[in-house]
């Protein structure tokens, strides 16, 4: 047992260090800073025909639709120029510009308890969703609302038109909490050509409502809804020094999230690249909604019918990829962070958009600890004491098992003598199977007289497993602790210690722990378990410190807890030895 226990150890922490390595590749620029603009192809695939939208019945809450101007064929609507239109909210400020009616701009602009913004970039400045960087080398004006028609002509005058501009309906919206407004947004040729933007806001949110009619000759036609390239402009560097730091898209059909990292695009299982375009992988499902997230952010578009398409895209510049997300059937959007109380706000029944915070398999038992750590924080408003305070909770809850552990490990180090003596006798077990099979049952014999049971020592360590990982998450991914300080040096426990103080520190602590803890198992096996916190500290050298620190503190808990197990495991053993006397 003692050997399986060792061996599962090393093989967890090898797959956590494989997922840390995994993450933290240096990811592919969304963008380039070359002054030249080479020719790109655009792919022109017609997009599949338009889903018709039914009544929404699930009590899925999405901002109300407004209403759209009906066509009116041969009068030419335009502007002369091109115009910003700004949008100003408690949350955010946006602009979009005239000039096919795309978002060119989205700050997140919250400001915090110390009023400070909630959501800043690495300068400290309010958070920029949409990537701005690669301006010069887009190809025509694809930014985030861009509409892919299927016909490139098209495309080009509705979305990159040099001459002819929408008509906006206002130039400016400033949104108070708890009020509404919307602007509109109309193009046409006068040809037969029509395209109507309308976009309602609300100052209480990150989400608004969408709604998009494009008509050729009276007739309405299918669409796809752009956003990209990437999301954000969060440097390289953040990016790895955040574990499970990703970015890429996500769909949502059937009661089940599909994700694909946009530095790994290739067909997967569940989506299939287009015959005509390599460039383009298509959903094959019916989407409920489908996003362009990174770890602590996301551009979400909402399909209330479930009927949806997303089509995942990519497109080189200059050797350089930029990849895009492409819906249909979107009737909402939502721009901001993976804040999960918003999020579940956005499904009221299903709490489906949730999914986009990836707690993980034990996503249950992570929402708990969620809610547990937000309570410590609203008393103690510091993350790491919260993290501390978690700790000791955590602690407390697995005592018993802890006590019992540790109880079954000094009996069997008790039992070492014997257990060696056993072995002695039957040299030849590991080649011979009919002594094996003697000695396995005189050792189950010798378990029994004693009251030993061989995998108590391991079983209360399987069972805290799945709240390791719980934490592992909750400290990986919950925005809570984005660029939340603790003390002194660590200025986010959202990413690695800079100076490696609480890696080493818990490092020295692991080994403390293991030198005070029982074992059962022989010396040559003890000293390979007295390797672990090397190994461990290794892997650590690169955690969220928010992790380390739970790590640290559990360690030093333990450490104290096991100081005093051990003087009750002392009293007992010179008991029954007086009594034996």
């Amino acid at each position: 047992m003692e050997r399986r226990l060792i061996l599962a150890i090393v093989l967890s922490f090898a797959l956590l260090g494989l997922y840390w390595i995994f993450f933290l590749n240096k990811p592919v620029p969304a963008g380039s800073t070359s002054q030249t603009r080479p020719q790109v192809t655009t792919p022109s695939q017609a997009p599949p025909p338009a889903v018709p939208v039914p009544v929404e019945k699930t009590g899925r809450q999405t901002p109300a639709k407004p209403a759209v101007t009906p066509a009116l064929r041969g009068q030419a609507v335009s502007a002369a120029n091109e115009q910003p239109v700004k949008v100003v909210t408690p949350l955010y400020s946006a602009e979009w510009s005239t000039r096919g009616a795309v978002l060119k701009s989205w700050t997140l602009t919250d400001m915090g308890n110390n009023n400070k913004y909630k959501y800043m970039d690495e300068a400290g400045n309010p958070l920029q969703l949409v990537n701005v960087e690669p301006a010069e080398l887009r190809t025509s004006n694809r930014y985030p609302f861009y509409l892919d028609s299927g016909d490139q002509t098209i495309n080009e005058k509705i979305n990159n038109n040099k001459t002819e501009f929408y008509k906006a309906s206002a130039t400016s919206l400033s949104i108070n909490e708890g009020k509404k407004a919307d602007v509109a947004f109309v193009y046409d040729d006068g040809a037969g050509l029509r395209v109507e933007k309308r976009f309602l806001f609300n100052g209480n949110g990150y989400d608004f409502g969408v709604s998009i009619s494009l008509k050729v000759k009276g007739e309405e036609k299918p669409y796809r809804l752009l956003w990209g390239p990437s999301i954000g402009p969060a440097s390289q560097a953040v990016q790895r020094q955040r574990v499970g730091s990703n970015r890429g898209f996500v769909v949502f059909s059937g009661g089940k999230d599909y994700r694909l990292d946009d530095r790994q695009f290739k067909p997967v299982k569940w989506a299939t690249p287009d015959p005509k375009d390599g460039s383009l992988i298509n959903f094959n499902g019916l989407v409920s909604w489908a996003a362009y997230e990174e770890t602590y952010f996301a551009a979400l578009f909402l399909v209330p019918s479930s009927q949806g398409t997303a089509v995942f895209q990519r497109e080189m510049v200059d050797n350089v990829p930029f990849t895009y997300l492409l819906v249909t059937g979107a009737q909402s959007a939502y721009l901001g962070p993976k804040e999960l109380d918003r999020l579940r706000a956005l499904d009221p029944q299903f709490g489906s958009a949730k999914k986009l915070v990836q707690f993980g398999f034990f996503g249950s038992i992570v929402e708990i600890l969620l809610i547990v750590i937000r309570a410590i924080y609203k008393v103690i408003p510091n993350w790491g004491l919260a993290i501390i305070i978690l700790t000791i909770l955590i602690k407390i809850l697995f005592l018993p098992l802890t006590y019992s552990s540790t109880k079954s490990m000094a009996r069997m180090q008790e039992l070492q003598p014997k257990i060696k003596a056993l072995r002695a006798k039957y040299k030849k077990s590991k080649t011979d199977i009919a002594q094996r099979r003697q000695m396995n049952e005189e050792m189950m014999k010798l378990y029994k007289e004693h009251g030993v049971n061989p995998a108590g020592g391991c079983l209360p360590m399987l069972i805290q497993l799945p709240v390791f990982w719980a934490i592992w998450r909750l400290l990986s991914v919950s925005i809570e602790l984005r660029q939340s300080p603790f003390v002194f040096w660590i200025k986010d426990l959202s990413v690695k210690d800079p100076y490696l103080v609480t890696p080493i520190l818990m490092g020295i602590t692991q080994y403390i722990s293991q030198k005070m803890t029982p074992t059962g198992a022989d010396p040559s096996q003890a000293r390979m378990m007295l390797i672990m916190p090397v190994i461990m500290t290794f892997f650590f050298l690169g955690f969220p410190s928010g992790l380390v620190l739970y790590w640290l503190s559990s360690n030093v808990l333990q450490i104290v807890q096991q100081h005093f197990m051990n003087r009750m495991q002392a009293k007992r053993k010179a008991n029954e030895d007086r009594r034996k006397k």
